[in-house]
């Protein structure tokens, strides 16, 4: 398994309009568009920023994952997700390590990205999703 890089940072937000404009007009960031992944019942904007993205993340549905969280801890950081190479790869390399995942399988992420994310019971309380992108 090969981490190339931090992909993205996760924000769950309640507004993703506003979040937006704070990000671009005191951040000087450009979310390079929006998109609904609606298997995850969020839409997503992602704002280029260096080597990275930072992902704002709104829930489309009361009972999604971003409006669970929201509701649990507020507004803020809800994941960190990182590139890697091979995702199927990674995921057999944790799987034979025995790491609790939420994914066992890939599934579609936002941007064209094929996703898993690991239980943070595993990773001392910090949701990671890995990330390809091809």
């Amino acid at each position: 398994m090969k981490i190339t890089q931090i992909d993205h940072i996760g924000i769950a937000v309640k507004d993703l309009e506003t979040s937006l404009k704070w990000y671009e007009d005191t951040l000087g960031l450009k979310a390079s568009g929006t998109e609904t992944v609606a298997s995850q019942k969020v839409t997503t904007a992602f704002l280029p920023c260096g080597e990275g993205e930072l992902e704002l993340l709104v829930s489309t549905e009361p009972d999604g994952p971003i409006a669970r969280f929201i509701e649990k801890n507020g507004e803020g950081i809800q994941h960190i997700a990182l590139r890697v190479d091979s995702i199927d790869e990674a995921l057999a390399a944790l799987k034979e390590k025995g790491v609790r995942l939420i994914d066992q399988e890939p599934r579609p992420g936002a941007g064209g990205a094929r996703i898993a994310f690991l239980h943070p019971k595993a990773t001392g309380g910090v949701l990671l999703e890995l990330c390809e992108r091809k």
